[in-house]
């Protein structure tokens, strides 16, 4: 069976959407129609568009704005870059005028898809304060101040939102604990959102379990099939498996302030594997 989704005429911006999940997010909505906006600090990988101004001569604060070409679109697998005719908007959205300037420069707005997002490996005693107040700022005040300033083009529409949330987010988060706690708070922003804003505009949360991007390695580390082998289904999510959810809770429907869990069954935990065979029950 397979499933499609219509999204022509409708507009998509996809935070953090140049790279990883957000760019599997971003080439799933255009595949089916929409005209899709993202936007990130830096310019995306590839040469630049054509007709597009060349880096530095935009004025202070201004969009830059254009069609990137891509090497291959993500899905499956790792794949830097972007789907063709996506439109780049440079913008740092823990800043406040960024994100005002960001959605001022739209006609309409359908569907956010608040994916921007991430930290490093950070152990709380070792590393400073100013970093751990960044982590906070992406991963839960820029979705925030996203929602906010897209909230009246969305209502005009009954649009929706969709928070990119994380595993971290539920279960104990050693090593980036701001970033646990921020994504954590992000679910919950959700679903207060979800019930502020109803009905005129839905808002859930795909929570993302370990993720098969182009930092994998870096994240989990390089033997794959270790990694592949602590997940019930056998392998970690795509960009293309976030994308699936995404297209759905963003169609016209009645679910909102919901969480879909896509971590293909979630982490096995360690214990179960101390003696080698399946725990019996006391």
């Amino acid at each position: 069976m397979t499933v499609t989704y219509d999204y022509t005429g409708r507009t998509v911006l996809v935070t953090g959407g140049t790279k990883g999940i957000g760019a599997g997010v971003a080439a799933a909505f255009a595949a089916a129609g929409a005209h899709v906006v993202v936007c990130a600090r830096t310019s995306p990988p590839g040469p630049p568009p054509p007709g597009s101004a060349p880096p530095g001569s935009a004025p202070p604060g201004s969009a830059q704005a254009g069609s990137v070409q891509a090497g291959s679109v993500p899905g499956g697998s790792a794949s830097p870059g972007l789907a063709p005719d996506i439109r780049f908007v440079q913008a740092d959205v823990r800043d406040p005028e960024d994100v005002e300037r960001l959605v001022r420069g739209l006609d309409r707005l359908d569907v956010v898809v608040n994916n921007a997002g991430g930290s490093p490996y950070a152990p709380l005693a070792d590393t400073s304060p100013r970093l751990h107040a960044r982590v906070v700022e992406l991963n839960l005040l820029a979705p925030l101040l996203v929602a906010r300033q897209a909230y009246p083009l969305l209502r005009e529409v009954g649009g929706a939102i969709v928070m990119i949330g994380s595993a971290s987010g539920t279960r104990p988060s050693p090593g980036t604990s701001a970033y646990g706690a921020a994504k954590a708070g992000l679910h919950h922003l959700a679903r207060c959102l979800a019930a502020e804003w109803a009905p005129e505009v839905r808002v859930n949360t795909v929570v993302v379990g370990l993720a098969s991007t182009e930092n994998a390695a870096s994240h989990y580390g390089p033997d794959r099939a270790a990694v592949d082998a602590t997940i019930p289904a056998g392998r970690m999510a795509t960009p293309a498996d976030v994308a699936a959810a995404c297209l759905w809770l963003a169609a016209p429907g009645y679910v909102t302030g919901a969480e879909v869990h896509v971590h293909g069954g979630g982490e096995v935990p360690a214990w179960s594997r101390l003696a080698g065979h399946p725990p019996q029950d006391p």
